[in-house]
């Protein structure tokens, strides 16, 4: 059965209403569902959806930059205020925190030690500092403030690695996709068939490098911080 909401976004004081499917909408903004007229009851956007008062063309075209109703639907349910249950508004909030988490813990690192920070590090840190996460905004564009915020508790820096690696030639086919994978900026080959190679890549990821590599090479592969 459908769960017909009306999902409003105001810009400007003018109010654009959308009826949607709140199931579909909630599919929509967490990635599930790519087109967003899947989750459109009504082929329409209105002033005031109770009453039927539909919004003008030149209104939409002024606040969207656009006529085209995908893409207005798009960013209505990406940006507006969309009615969900308890249970999707908590899964949604817990799932644009792991983003943000996700974010902090793949480019940043501890400046003190130019190690990064285990996920669950900067988990407990937030949860500390009680930092709140907006769910329905996205997840880029509040690392920064939720930065600030936890530098106070947990020192952040953000930065990439440079990292010189050579790998032996029994190594080298099995290693490449490896390397592809992580920034690689150059490649040549030794005299002894050795393989070197320069990468560089956000710093928070040199613990998952560093295993995936040894993992590829049994260990062998050699490799030097080049900057941090």
């Amino acid at each position: 059965m459908s769960k017909t909401v009306i999902a409003k976004y105001i810009i400007a004081g003018e109010s654009f209403e959308i009826f949607v499917d709140s199931d579909k909408a909630y599919d929509y903004i967490t990635g599930k569902l790519p087109d967003p007229l899947s989750a459109l009851e009504v082929e329409d956007v209105f002033k005031d959806a109770n009453k039927g008062d539909r919004q003008s063309q030149e209104n939409l075209k002024k606040a969207f930059n656009t006529e085209d109703l995908g893409k207005i639907t798009g960013m209505i349910l990406k940006h507006g205020n969309v009615p969900l249950t308890t249970e999707q508004r908590n899964k949604l909030l817990e799932e644009k925190r792991r983003q943000i988490i996700n974010i902090i813990a793949t480019n940043a690192i501890d400046p003190r030690t130019s190690a990064p920070h285990t996920p669950q590090r900067i988990e407990n840190a937030m949860k500390e500092s009680k930092i709140s996460v907006d769910a329905f905004k996205p997840a880029t564009e509040q690392v920064d403030e939720i930065v600030k915020k936890l530098s106070m508790k947990l020192p952040l820096k953000f930065s990439t690695v440079k990292i010189e690696v050579t790998i032996a030639p029994e190594y080298s086919n099995r290693s490449y996709g490896v390397l592809k994978q992580y920034g690689l900026k150059s490649e040549r080959w030794l005299n002894d068939g050795s393989l070197f190679v320069t990468l560089e890549f956000p710093a928070g990821l040199q613990s998952e490098f560093f295993d995936k590599i040894n993992n590829a090479t049994k260990g062998s592969a050699i490799t030097k911080i080049v900057s941090v």
